[in-house]
């Protein structure tokens, strides 16, 4: 390995140090605010690696993964959102039973299969990171063991994603008896541009494994389950990080093998996509559970995804990165809403909780306001900015019936977001006797980071250009 492949690698190896970092510190008995800090750092340290490595960019580090700009705009917007989770993850679980020292071990090592997914170019390390990935968020999952639904949602999330993992190396087992590689750009040299019944039947089966990890139709029955058993802070990870992983291995595939040159392929992922639209909204219409609203509300989501990846061009990648950010954003203020808000016996997700919410803590009722607007796409915020980018890419390709259903899906999604403003607003009950905070500092820093993130929605909102040319910017540097 050369000099300038270690240095491409740097951000990656800073990650994979944390947890190493972690593992020492809870060896040495530092208290938890130390882990905390020191994580902090770490990830801090791994923003400033990828930025200082831009200029080397991009490098393939032959035959596993390639570092380039595509990779750096997908690994920012991870170790953005694990900066913000693990800040919601200290005053979660400070005030719990549960030790939560080994919980930052898990989320740096998940944090590091997510990562590993965006610079994936092969299916050794797409499955090496998967699994990272996925074998972590088992044990975050049910790390609150003795609340009820954690153990379940754990067990539930365990057993659909080995028979996933299944499917994908079935699916990987016959690309590779049909094409001889397992390298996304030598698949797509051996392939052309007629693709096998065999490789549409090995693409048909990752496929079902990609689809239960970014929990779109009809791979979706875990989601609710997961996300109302799932701590909050866990809970906003699997929404973002997770899913942000699995989305740019999918999209660097597709755009690799030429997937939606092919009529079968695209016509399947243009059916889940409106089948993740209907489905996803409708489900959410009747949800009293804001954690379970906000897990069907995700699942429509990634169907709008996918109608930013069915175009294949870079349109519909630019589109596609700029949803995400925006979508990002906002779940992660949701559920850092929801953190604060939760005691020591439960999570606040109970819909009737949040009633009166403005008269008891306005800012938060403000912010809160911001990221529902946003998830709604109105005008004004990320949302909206992030849904019409996806209607121009599906709109300029003559996707006349995802982007149809975009649009009518959405008018029934702004109802259950609305339903929930409409709670905030409403006549206040009595206000309980206000908890001491324990935490002041950590306390103030997170509800500053919310109010943070509520005006970087309003700013993409009204200035969006500025992230749509960095956007540009970073994707000029190609991969190999």
């Amino acid at each position: 390995m050369t000099s300038v492949q270690l240095l491409a690698l740097l951000p990656f190896m800073l990650l994979a140090t944390a947890s190493i970092i972690v593992i020492l510190l809870i060896a040495f008995k530092q208290s938890h605010t130390v882990i905390q800090v020191t994580g902090f750092l770490m990830m801090c340290s791994v923003i400033l690696a990828m930025w200082y490595v831009r200029d080397v960019l991009p490098v393939a580090v032959l035959p596993l993964l390639v570092v380039d700009g595509f990779a750096a705009i997908f690994t920012g917007m991870i170790i953005f959102s694990v900066l913000v989770v693990g800040l919601f993850s200290f005053i979660y679980f400070e005030e719990r039973e549960e030790n939560p020292k080994e919980y930052y071990i898990l989320l740096f090592l998940s944090t590091l299969g997510a990562a590993v997914l965006t610079i994936s170019r092969h299916f050794i390390s797409l499955f090496i990171g998967l699994e990272l990935l996925s074998v972590s968020l088992y044990a975050l999952i049910a790390y609150l063991r003795t609340r009820n639904n954690a153990v379940e949602a754990g067990l539930k999330y365990l057993v659909l994603a080995a028979v996933s993992s299944a499917f994908l190396l079935f699916g990987m087992a016959l690309i590779y008896m049909e094409t001889g590689s397992m390298e996304f750009n030598a698949i797509a040299q051996k392939t052309g541009t007629t693709l096998s019944p065999l490789f549409v039947t090995g693409v048909g089966l990752m496929v079902v494994a990609i689809g239960f990890k970014l929990a779109i139709v009809p791979f979706h029955l875990w989601a609710a389950d997961v996300y109302q058993g799932a701590p909050a802070p866990v809970t906003s990870f699997i929404a973002t990080v997770s899913k942000i992983g699995v989305f740019a291995v999918l999209l660097r595939f597709g755009q690799a093998v030429h997937l939606q040159a092919n009529s079968l392929a695209f016509t399947i992922f243009a059916a889940l996509a409106i089948l993740s639209m209907i489905a996803g909204n409708i489900l959410a219409l009747r949800q009293d559970n804001i954690k379970r609203l906000l897990a069907y509300s995700s699942i429509a989501h990634f169907g709008y995804l996918i109608v930013a990846f069915l175009p294949g061009n870079e349109a519909g990648v630019e589109a596609s990165m700029f949803y995400l950010l925006a979508y990002s954003i906002t779940t992660l203020v949701a559920f850092g809403i929801i953190t604060l808000l939760s005691t020591r016996e439960r999570d606040a997700e109970k819909l009737e909780g949040y009633r009166g919410l403005f008269w008891r803590h306005p800012i938060l009722a403000a912010v809160l306001t911001v990221a529902l607007l946003s998830l709604a796409g109105i005008p004004l915020t990320g949302g909206f900015i992030g849904k019409f980018a996806v209607l121009t890419s599906g709109v300029q390709q003559g996707l006349w019936a995802p982007v149809i259903v975009l649009v009518l899906t959405s008018v029934v999604g702004i109802y259950y977001y609305l339903r929930i403003l409409t709670t905030l607003f409403a006549e206040a009950p009595s206000i309980a006797k206000k908890e001491k905070v324990l935490h002041p500092f950590f306390y103030n820093a997170m509800y500053a980071a919310l109010i943070v993130l509520a005006v970087i929605l309003l700013g993409i909102g009204v200035f969006p250009s500025g992230v749509m040319n960095g956007i540009k910017e970073f994707l000029a540097i190609g991969g190999q």
